[in-house]
């Protein structure tokens, strides 16, 4: 019979409660304010309930009555500079490190409102409402709420979309060199979600001083935790990273307080993150003011069971037995609190003078109309003072080099000249640069800042995101094939280029996520698509596509520069071709709104990037069409440069689109849409396209041939316009 052998897990696993001689023990100005801070948050938290019921609050409202012990226990004591950011049900986490943040972790019981706190809730309170004087200028909302100064990095409507963008600000509070911790908060929904799951993996194998701060509160909506994963004590998840793990009581503060002071120490010195899960109970259902027993999903029996745990009255009645407070006084806080939401809500509304009886927002306080599109990607100030410069009028002597030596060559040279720079993705730092050379030097001479990841690209993606936010740090973020894009959708779309504009126009965002085409190397359909097409018409992201090496070091520079994420595309048929440098510089930029003309001509404007204009050019020569070529550069819709084209058009009065992806992801249907839309009157005839097929590449080489466009396919193309033309 075989052998058995109880195994046990590498990290530690307990469940921390209380004694009365914890209570008697704690610091009374520390429960002296935890009592202020759930008064203050309750009745905040009411108030956007009944606002929600007058109409006011324009989308949800996710209350979080019922679950503010495991956000004031686990924040009253952190820094300013610790950060936080949580989930779509998150007003309690904002508002407690805020009021933390103002007051210093030290409330008075007998004036609990200061100036400064009162700001913080009508600012709140306007941001939800949606209003200009919120801390997002209105476009968070009750969901994406963000105060950076305080610490408080972002909450967010994805379910665990903010748990990677926590790990990579982790990173950057350890690599800068403080005892800062950042703690993330989600809930039971999420512990089943493969971002947090890769984002535990990857803060345990890169010790990342991180908590990842799960509340519990038994429902995703209406499914019950035990519905949905085998095992319902869901600290559980951090003992397969090797993460020690706490399970506490989020209904009793002082507990959640005790396991963040035990959990901090730990990260503080440098030990790595930990896992907190906290049983909380929301008193209302997902989004409203009705409780879930009105929706069939919970008893009311269940819901006065959790009543009579509230942590509002478990904190006051251990302060009353203590003798620190007495009844009344308690009764004096949540006057307080409640008078200073009073006060709050009265400098955002009136009397809604077509409504007897009924308030409206003050029509002064909504945001102007023309702020909706600011702040969508940043005013290119960033650029100020680089040097400019256009290889092809610049006569200065050439270094031959392989196409993908002066990707690895510019970017060692940004590398020594900004210590902020950090690359990281699968691979990066091993086999002599990447699988493709691409990193070729960089681990060897910065070891600390070249990053080889897991097989995570939401984690590593959302990482690089959180590292970006922080400011402190410029990554650069490699997938290795662009189908891994849709691994890490949430991270890249949702979270990094979304970003500045949802938290308020204002938030850097300085990121580059590198990536390549490599159609025609047989990788099959999971690996060759090219990707400008999607990330054109995603708002956020800035798009370079280089065709030559002098333009890859012009242009990697200034999306290096910038701050909005950049995305670079690169193409493995380019990678080892021969090619130039300028001799001795490696240090301009080639700023957006600066296409390039390969070839001047009259009869059509070729428009194309990276391979395809090697391939355009052989087109263009073997049909003997005068045809005018232009290399795009930047492709996204606020860096291209309309001014070229625009000139182009009107001197041949037709257009050839040329890319050799595939049409469903095209990058070209929108381009030729904005053509026809700026251009029309110039046009002799419909903007025509080069693309590949509707299908993705196959791993034969036939069919990979048939699915994708080269030389013989812009023949064809311009062949087409030339015979329209003798039509007209």
């Amino acid at each position: 019979m075989a052998r058995r052998r109880r195994l046990e897990p590498a990290a530690s696993w307990v469940e921390i409660t209380t004694t009365p001689a914890d209570w008697k023990a704690a610091d009374p100005a520390l429960l002296a304010t935890m009592l202020g801070e759930l008064h203050l948050i309750r009745a905040f938290e009411e108030r956007v309930l009944d606002l929600a019921g007058e109409g006011l609050v324009h989308g949800p409202a996710h209350s979080s009555i019922g679950q503010e012990g495991g956000a004031v226990g686990s924040i009253v004591g952190l820094r300013s500079t610790d950060g936080i950011n949580g989930s779509h049900r998150g007003h309690h986490q904002f508002l407690a490190k805020a009021i933390t943040h103002v007051s210093r972790g030290r409330l008075d019981l007998e004036h609990l409102v200061t100036p400064d706190l009162q700001t913080v809730l009508q600012r709140t309170l306007a941001e939800i409402l949606g209003l200009a004087q919120g801390y997002c200028r209105g476009r968070g909302g009750s969901m994406h709420l963000q105060w950076f100064e305080a610490g408080a990095l972002g909450t967010n409507a994805i379910v665990g979309g903010g748990v990677p963008l926590a790990a990579g600000n982790a990173w950057a509070q350890k690599h800068s060199g403080t005892t800062d911790v950042t703690v993330t908060y989600f809930g039971d929904g999420a512990t089943n979600i493969g971002s947090v799951l890769e984002s535990m993996n990857l803060a345990a194998a890169w010790k990342l001083p991180v908590a990842f701060f799960i509340e519990n509160n038994l429902y995703a909506v209406s499914t019950h935790v035990s519905e949905v994963t085998a095992e319902s004590r869901l600290s559980a998840r951090g003992l397969g990273f090797g993460i020690p793990s706490y399970r506490v009581d989020g209904m009793n503060p002082l507990a959640v307080h005790l396991a963040m002071v035990e959990a901090e120490q730990r990260m503080r010195a440098g030990d790595g993150p930990v896992v907190i899960e906290a049983e909380v109970y929301r008193y209302f259902h997902q989004n409203g003011p009705y409780p879930g027993s009105a929706f069939g999903y919970r008893t009311k029996a269940e819901e006065a069971e959790w009543r009579e745990r509230d942590p509002l009255t478990r904190m006051a009645a251990e302060l009353t037995r203590l003798g620190l407070v007495a009844d009344e006084q308690v009764e004096a806080v949540r006057t307080q609190a409640i008078a200073a939401v009073d006060a709050a809500t009265s400098e955002l509304l009136e009397a809604d003078p077509e409504k007897e009886g009924r308030r409206r927002i003050r029509p002064e306080l909504w945001p102007d109309p023309a702020f909706v599109d600011v702040g969508v990607r940043g005013d290119l100030s960033a650029l100020a003072g680089r040097r400019s410069l256009e290889p092809l009028a610049d006569t200065r002597a050439r270094d031959e080099v392989k196409y993908v030596d002066a990707v690895a060559g510019v970017m060692e040279r940004r590398m020594a000249e900004d210590p902020r720079i950090v690359v990281l993705g699968e691979d990066v730092h091993r086999l002599k640069g990447g699988t493709n050379g691409a990193t070729k030097g960089l681990s060897s001479a910065y070891p600390e800042r070249v990053l080889g990841t897991p097989i995570s690209e939401n984690a590593f993606a959302g990482l690089g995101g959180g590292m970006a936010l922080d400011g402190r740090f410029r990554p650069v973020v490699e997938f290795m094939y662009p189908d891994f894009l849709w691994v890490a959708a949430d991270q890249v779309f949702n979270q990094i280029g979304k970003a500045r504009h949802m938290f308020g126009g204002d938030n850097p965002v300085p990121l580059v996520l590198r990536t390549k085409v490599a159609m025609g190397s047989g990788y099959g359909s999971q690996h060759l698509m090219d990707p400008a097409g999607v990330f054109a018409t995603s708002a956020g992201w800035r798009i370079v596509a280089p065709s030559t090496a002098e333009d890859y070091v012009g242009l990697m520079n200034a999306a290096l520069a910038l701050d909005d994420p950049v995305l670079v595309i690169e193409h493995v048929d380019l990678y080892n071709e021969k090619d130039t440098v300028i001799a001795g510089d490696l240090d301009y930029v080639i700023p957006p709104g600066t296409a390039a003309i390969r070839r001047e001509g009259t009869e059509v404007t070729v428009i194309s990037y990276l391979s395809m204009v090697r391939h355009s050019l052989e087109a263009i020569e073997q049909t003997g069409i005068d045809a005018e070529l232009i290399d795009l550069r930047w492709l996204d819709r606020a860096s291209i440069d309309w001014e070229t084209i625009e000139a182009s058009v009107k001197k041949t009065n037709a257009v050839l689109i040329v890319e050799q992806g595939a049409r469903g992801t095209s990058y070209g249907g929108w381009l030729a849409d904005e053509i026809q839309r700026r251009l029309f009157d110039w046009l002799d005839q419909p903007v025509q396209r080069v693309t590949g097929s509707e299908s993705s590449p196959s791993i034969s080489r036939v069919l990979e041939r048939a699915a994708i466009a080269r030389t013989e396919e812009v023949v064809v193309g311009l062949e087409a316009v030339r015979a329209n033309a003798g039509g007209a």
